[in-house]
């Protein structure tokens, strides 16, 4: 089984400006997060890597959810890059948005189980969603 294409790869920067764009239409009080695996971490891949985002939200309260959904064992340490940095965990998601979405409208996070610098979109293999919005699947809950 070969490597699973990450996000822009699977989709043109026509495809994602237009998707991003109508999920903010509909949803203004979210921002929209796609969420990869660093291809050298030693975690398993999330079931799904789309994610609406309450605006309010924080980046630890994020990355305490993204933890629950990969059933981390006690312990095992989760970090999350945004362009190769480790936000802060008080950021509100819609600050982290503002400041570091990307042109096709999405922010972009890669996971990892090391404190390593270096997720460039090449180096992230991301997951396969199974929830189904619009034309791509998209995650609205946080809810178990």
């Amino acid at each position: 089984m070969g490597k699973i294409p990450s996000f822009k790869d699977e989709f043109t920067f026509d495809q994602r400006l237009e998707e991003s764009r109508d999920i903010i239409a509909k949803y203004p009080n979210r921002v929209p997060v796609i969420v990869e695996r660093y291809s050298k971490a030693d975690l398993p891949e999330m079931e799904k890597k789309k994610y609406l985002v309450p605006r309010d939200m924080s980046v630890g309260q994020f990355i305490h959810i993204l933890s629950l959904r990969l059933r981390l064992s006690p312990g095992k340490a989760l970090f999350v890059f945004v362009k190769n940095t480790l936000p802060q965990t008080a950021t509100l998601m819609d600050s982290l948005y503002e400041s570091f979405k990307e042109d096709d409208g999405f922010l972009y996070m890669c996971y990892s189980s090391e404190k390593t610098f270096g997720c460039a979109t090449n180096q992230i293999t991301p997951s396969v969603s199974f929830v189904h919005y619009c034309k791509v699947p998209w995650f609205l809950s946080f809810s178990g």
